[in-house]
C-alpha cells in the first residue's frame, strides 16, 4: 500500500518522456525494474499507477457486469490508451503520444500524486483547475465529510 504525496513540475524532453523525481520513486520504492501504467484520468489528464495497484485497480473493474451498457462504457474508458510503462535507467517513462494529445500536453508537467496513483497535467491546465478551487473548502469538506469524520474528536468537547 503506497500512500503519495507531492506535486512536482517536470519537462517532458525532445522524445516526450519525462523524468519522475527522486523523492516520488523513494515514496514508491527504488526498484530496477519499476513498472507502471499510463491511462486517461476523468478530467484531461492522465493517470499513472504503479504496477501492483494498476492490478488492484483491474481486478475492480473487471467485476462488473458487461452486460450493463454505462458499465460497458465505464470499462471501455479506464481501459482505453492503458499502456504499460517502465523506468529507463536516467528514472524517465515515455508518455504515449495518443495520451499526450489527450491530456494537452506538450513540455512543461505537473506530477500531482496522492494516495497510491501519481495525476499528469498540462502544467497549464493545472493552473487552471488551482484557479477554479473554492475559497472555502472547509465549507466543502464539511458537506463531504459531515461533522462526524472518525478520528476528528477533540477530548474534552
Amino acid at each position: 500500500m503506497y500512500q503519495l504525496t507531492g506535486e512536482y513540475d517536470c519537462k517532458l524532453d525532445a522524445k516526450g518522456r519525462v523524468r519522475l523525481p527522486s523523492g516520488l520513486i523513494k515514496q514508491i520504492g527504488n526498484s530496477v525494474n519499476l513498472g507502471f501504467t499510463i491511462n486517461r484520468g476523468f478530467e484531461q489528464h492522465l493517470m499513472l499507477y504503479p504496477k501492483d495497484v494498476w492490478d488492484k485497480k483491474t481486478k475492480e473493474i473487471n467485476q462488473l457486469n458487461i452486460y450493463n451498457t454505462k458499465n460497458r462504457q465505464a470499462i471501455r474508458y479506464f481501459y482505453r490508451g492503458a499502456t504499460g510503462l517502465t523506468l529507463d535507467s536516467a528514472d524517465r517513462i515515455l508518455l504515449p503520444k495518443p495520451l499526450t494529445k489527450y491530456a494537452g500536453i506538450e513540455k512543461e508537467v505537473v506530477l500531482f500524486a496522492y494516495h497510491e496513483q501519481i495525476e499528469i497535467w498540462a502544467k497549464s491546465k493545472y493552473e487552471e483547475i488551482l484557479g477554479e478551487e473554492p475559497e472555502d473548502f472547509a465549507t466543502i469538506a464539511d458537506e463531504i465529510f459531515g461533522s462526524d469524520i472518525p478520528g476528528n474528536h477533540m477530548e474534552g468537547q
